[in-house]
């Protein structure tokens, strides 16, 4: 077979990414948009949304529900929680706090 005489297909990166989408890995389905970040804190008011647990304390951080290995999908705003340091900790360690997002991940 000769490859000298066979015609050359142009085709673009962009052609070929959109043919053969290219999978996100988790890290990228975990990362939090600055879209997504925004209508987070518009949601909570700067507020610690573990209300009944702090009694609204200000959010510094951003707890994912689901953790990042388990989404199939981009992360969005309801996968999130604005809370304050003392109840992400709570939140991922304790066996309550990790009781209580089974419930949401549930919900």
């Amino acid at each position: 077979m000769n490859l000298a005489n066979q015609p050359v297909r142009d085709c673009s990166k962009a052609k070929q990414l959109y043919n053969n989408p290219v999978k996100l890995s988790q890290k990228q389905m975990g990362d939090i948009s600055s879209k997504v970040d925004k209508q987070l804190k518009l949601r909570s008011g700067g507020l610690c949304e573990l209300k009944k647990r702090c009694r609204g304390t200000w959010a510094v951080q951003r707890a994912h529900i689901t953790g990042r290995g388990h989404l199939t999908h981009k992360t969005t705003v309801d996968d999130l929680l604005h809370v304050c340091l003392e109840c992400h900790i709570w939140f991922d360690q304790d066996p309550e706090g990790i009781r209580y997002k089974k419930l949401l991940e549930e919900s």
